[in-house]
């Protein structure tokens, strides 16, 4: 018994370990300012919907939570981000993305607790639901979210009272790459940690989880909290980036995109979310470039041939690949 405790620990210290493909991403990062200094506004989008993804994986792939409604989150963090500027003058943009990161943590806990009684379909159901009825309420909070027109009036201060946003982005993208370091330098510890390992017990088979006594549904809301407060994070830098918000922070269509970007790559993974979606905005942008009319349909294959034979996203056919040369 001693031996198989001992073996297990083994194991798992090695998964915590750093490698080095896992600089790879970060290199591509660092490397972009300086190879493609035209594209960082296009960079920086890429970057805070990394983020977004990010806070997906978290519940997706680590806890096994199925939704389509996590835009529900992002958008309140852009929401909460955009008014404090508008209508309060505030425009700090580290202390007021923070302040969409805790908006979106709220009404991440306080749905999650209702929601995660509820799983399949109708957990599938419910939290589309929540993302609509979100959305539809800021569509008639009109004096405050300036409804179908949008938020405008946003106005951010220069980053830390020194750094002014220049034309090209320069700024927001280093803003937004640190902002991602920390939220992945979370999301590891936690996908690592003895919490991270009950999440993978649960999305295995919750039914066993229950039986050692595991209390399922408060590690369900605790990570659905957590990955709310970061989808609100990236919500907070969308509208800080932007200096706009409308009700497209809260549609059906940013949630399913972000779970495609995810499923792309590959989920559970953490990468999955840096390469899912850099490889998704990167063809959208070069296919809107080509045919502004039938872009779509070029996405379209891609992701057909992706679940057809990429099962686990492009990371897995990479792991795939490695363990057959091996």
């Amino acid at each position: 018994m001693t031996e198989h405790y001992q073996t297990a620990r083994h194991f798992l210290r090695e998964r915590e370990r750093w490698r080095w493909p896992e600089a790879l991403p970060w290199l591509a990062i660092v490397a972009a300012f300086f190879i493609v200094p035209d594209y960082l506004a296009l960079g920086t989008q890429i970057v805070i919907a990394i983020i977004f993804a990010l806070s997906l994986d978290l519940i997706l792939g680590y806890a096994g939570i199925i939704t389509l409604g996590h835009a529900a989150y992002f958008g309140a963090g852009a929401y909460a981000t955009g008014m404090l500027s508008a209508h309060l003058g505030w425009g700090e943009p580290i202390s007021a993305m923070l302040f969409g990161g805790i908006i979106g943590g709220l009404a991440g806990f306080i749905s999650g607790w209702v929601l995660l009684r509820y799983h399949g379909l109708t957990l599938l159901m419910l939290t589309l639901t929540t993302a609509i009825l979100m959305q539809e309420t800021a569509n008639a909070a009109e004096e405050w979210t300036g409804g179908f027109d949008g938020l405008v009036g946003i106005s951010i201060w220069p980053l830390l009272g020194t750094f002014d946003y220049d034309l090209w982005g320069k700024t927001y993208y280093c803003f937004a790459v640190v902002v991602l370091l920390v939220c992945f330098l979370v999301a590891r510890t936690i996908v690592h940690s003895a919490f991270g390992r009950s999440l993978v017990g649960i999305k295995g088979n919750v039914e066993r989880m229950h039986g050692v006594g595991t209390p399922v549904h408060g590690r369900l809301v605790t990570i659905y909290t957590i990955s709310a407060a970061m989808a609100g994070v990236a919500g907070g830098l969308f509208a800080e980036s932007n200096a706009y918000v409308t009700l497209d922070v809260l549609s059906f269509s940013r949630s399913g995109v972000v779970l495609i970007m995810l499923v792309l790559g590959g989920t559970g993974r953490l990468y999955g979310a840096f390469v899912g979606t850099a490889v998704y905005m990167t063809l959208e942008d070069e296919l809107a470039k080509l045919s502004p009319e039938f872009w779509e349909f070029g996405i379209g294959l891609l992701l057909v041939v992706v679940v057809l034979f990429f099962r686990r996203g492009l990371l897995g056919a990479l792991e795939d690949l490695r363990v057959r040369r091996s």
